[in-house]
């Protein structure tokens, strides 16, 4: 019998939801970059992926996947106060009820637009009604081309709130990006900690890869990015970076993953080829064959095995 394409039994490749991987940190400086563009190098060699790095406060994955901005876009998630310098009386209501200092006093009086939260305090009691609020410029996103395929990616300008929103947003246009280019994978690289911004990439994920390190700061910030996850219901798996560095450490998080019965997918060894790669602007796994790049890749199966991809 002939394949069928219309059958109500098959899906066409535009229709399936391709898995997303997102990898997460309780805390910064855990590796958790080095890991996903490891990562990225390898299932790119067999499968189609796009990549997305949602750690927009900090966003470093187009170093080391050698992307190329093909689209800019700009993000306005909040709002700022601005005085009309024609109707402002300089009675210096604002700058009374204004608790983040962003009132500048003058004739007419101002607004410093980074400290200004946006919080309409001031517009409700300018007795004049100079106040307005406006759309704020807060940062940028942007669509590249890199080494293992689409990154979507953004950065947050300094002093500027609403990262979750712009978090949403890039992985909004990431899951656009997968399913017109038919992807079987999305990478996600998260934020460090618990806040707006992981819990914004940690939403639709198949799986949330928590990269930890045995340290006590790397187990007890780990211990808050699990409930996170769990309070949300994502299935979880955790790859213990440097592994090495301290055996005991290395048993807590062992013991931890016992007891909360979380699977260990990896645990990659202090290797000085990820300096030099990071160096190079590279994955490890493009760099060699060391210890490092040998875990990264027993991760990746494990990791395939685990999302069914």
């Amino acid at each position: 019998m002939g394949n069928d394409a219309g059958s109500p039994s098959r899906k066409s490749a535009a229709q399936v939801r391709p898995k997303e991987i997102v990898v997460l940190s309780g805390k910064g400086g855990t590796g958790k970059t080095t890991v996903l563009a490891g990562l990225a190098h390898l299932a790119a060699q067999e499968l189609s992926l796009v990549l997305a790095d949602a750690d927009v406060d900090a966003a470093n994955l187009e170093l080391v996947v050698g992307a190329e901005v093909q689209r800019r876009e700009e993000f306005r998630g909040g709002q700022v106060a601005v005085v009309d310098a024609e109707g402002c009386t300089t009675c210096g209501r604002c700058a009374e009820v204004c608790r983040f200092g962003a009132i500048l006093a003058g004739k007419p009086y101002g607004v410093d637009r980074v400290l200004c939260e946006g919080c309409r305090v001031c517009f409700y009691e300018c007795p004049a009604g100079a106040v307005r609020m406006e759309e704020s410029l807060d940062g940028h996103w942007y669509v590249s081309r890199s080494r293992y395929g689409w990154l979507v990616h953004g950065d947050l300008r300094a002093g500027r709130e609403n990262s979750g929103k712009l978090v949403a947003l890039v992985k909004k246009e990431a899951r656009r990006l997968a399913q017109e280019e038919h992807a079987r994978l999305l990478l996600v690289d998260g934020p460090p900690g618990i806040g707006c911004p992981a819990i914004a990439s940690l939403s639709g994920a198949d799986l949330a890869l928590m990269v930890t390190e045995p340290t006590v700061a790397g187990v007890h910030d780990l211990e808050r990015i699990v409930g996170l996850a769990r309070h949300f219901r994502v299935p979880m798996a955790l790859c213990l970076n440097k592994a090495d560095l301290s055996a005991t450490w290395r048993w807590e998080v062992e013991r931890f993953c016992a007891r909360e019965e979380i699977a260990l997918a990896g645990s990659i060894p202090f290797d000085r080829q990820v300096v030099e790669a990071m160096l190079q602007g590279r994955p490890v796994t493009a760099c060699g064959n060391g210890p490092a790049a040998q875990a990264i890749f027993r991760l990746w199966e494990a990791l395939r095995a685990m999302v069914e991809v």
